[in-house]
């Protein structure tokens, strides 16, 4: 089946590049020029990737509130911000509205089209895991890759694509500690590693939501994280 993404670029020269890298690629590509019209549109039909712009039009922050919305609608659902604007607060922001990578506008069009490639695989491969390699149960943690489900004590956690695999690489092998740079692998994102930091950062927070005294995952210093199982 052709996957579908969508663009969403207020920058009409760049928006198009962007689509016709992709079409040559084999995808089907729906683009847009502003936030109103993409949030009517992927409110009826979700596509499998999207990238956005963060400024669209005069919506400074435009990005970040379609980023919500389609987050509402799927957790897993990839999402990579594509943006000129590159501090840190931008980064940390776009990954707490629930993005799955981040890459600035003077990317090369073979690097955002690895990325793409990567967060593509890693959905894929959670799909094609066997029910009996894919499944971890340790103490209120059930993990489900397969299906890219996550629960914590019965409730469901809320993970995206990246922040699943974080999560496996952590728990296939409880105790011992995975580096900043094996997470990287382990997610197929290539970002800095503060950038790791705060994907660890949102997958804690999202399990002290259902668990107050969630503590399993825990830093070490210098060294990386590693999952501690908990009764």
């Amino acid at each position: 089946m052709v996957k579908t993404i969508a663009i969403v670029e207020d920058e009409p020269a760049i928006r198009e590049n962007y689509a016709d890298l992709f079409r040559r690629q084999g995808y089907r590509v729906d683009s847009y020029a502003e936030r109103a019209s993409a949030s009517a549109a992927l409110s009826v039909r979700l596509p499998d990737l999207a990238i956005l712009d963060i400024g669209l039009g005069d919506e400074f922050d435009g990005g970040f509130a379609l980023c919500r919305q389609l987050r509402s609608r799927s957790a897993t659902l990839p999402i990579i911000f594509l943006t000129a604007r590159d501090s840190d607060i931008d980064i940390v922001a776009g990954l707490r509205v629930g993005a799955d990578d981040y890459v600035t506008k003077d990317v090369s069009l073979h690097q955002l089209s690895a990325r793409v490639s990567a967060l593509f695989r890693r959905v894929d491969a959670a799909l094609e895991q066997p029910q009996s390699e894919g499944t971890i149960e340790h103490g209120g943690l059930v993990l489900k890759a397969e299906q890219m489900r996550v629960h914590w004590r019965g409730q469901p956690v809320e993970l995206t694509v990246t922040e699943l695999w974080i999560l496996h690489a952590l728990v296939r092998h409880p105790g011992h500690v995975k580096s900043r740079e094996q997470l990287m692998e382990a997610a197929d994102t290539y970002v800095d590693l503060a950038t790791i930091t705060s994907h660890i950062k949102r997958i804690r927070k999202k399990f002290q939501q259902l668990d107050p005294d969630f503590d399993a995952i825990e830093a070490v210093y210098g060294a990386g994280y590693r999952w501690v199982p908990q009764d």
